[in-house]
C-alpha cells in the first residue's frame, strides 16, 4: 500500500483538529526534505529525516488499521481472535498515536523556538 493512500486512510478518520496537526507535520517534513512544504508534494521514503517521519506515521497507520481489523474479526465471531488480543491491539495503537501526536507537539514547538530566534 502507497504511503499516500495511507495517509489519507488515516487523516480520513481524524477529527478537524488532528487533520490539521498531520498536515503541519507533513508540511515540516517537506520543508526539512527540501520542499515547498505543500500538503500533496512526494516526498522519496530514503530523504533522511522526513522519510524516517513517513515511515513512522505508516507504522501507526499499519497498527491502527490492525487494531481496527482484530476488532472486527472479533465482532464477528472469528475463533482466531480473542478478546485479549484485540484490546492489546487497540491499546498498542492508541499508544502509538499518542506517542506520535506527543513527538509531533515537540517538533512543532522546537521548530517555533527555532524561527523566534534572532539572527
Amino acid at each position: 500500500m502507497a504511503i499516500e493512500s495511507v495517509g489519507a486512510s488515516v487523516t480520513s478518520a481524524l477529527s478537524p483538529a488532528m487533520k490539521d496537526g498531520v498536515q503541519q507535520l507533513e508540511r515540516m517534513a517537506a520543508q526539512a526534505a527540501g520542499g515547498s512544504g505543500q500538503p500533496g508534494e512526494m516526498i522519496e521514503a530514503s530523504s533522511g529525516f522526513a522519510g524516517m517521519l513517513k515511515d513512522s506515521l505508516s507504522r501507526v497507520s499499519q497498527s491502527q488499521q490492525v487494531a481496527a481489523g482484530q476488532a472486527r474479526a472479533f465482532e464477528l465471531g472469528s475463533p482466531d481472535v480473542s478478546l485479549d488480543q484485540v484490546m492489546v491491539a487497540g491499546q498498542k495503537a492508541s499508544l502509538e498515536f499518542e506517542m506520535t501526536v506527543q513527538v509531533r507537539n515537540k517538533l512543532l514547538s522546537a521548530y517555533k523556538e527555532i524561527m523566534n530566534m534572532a539572527v
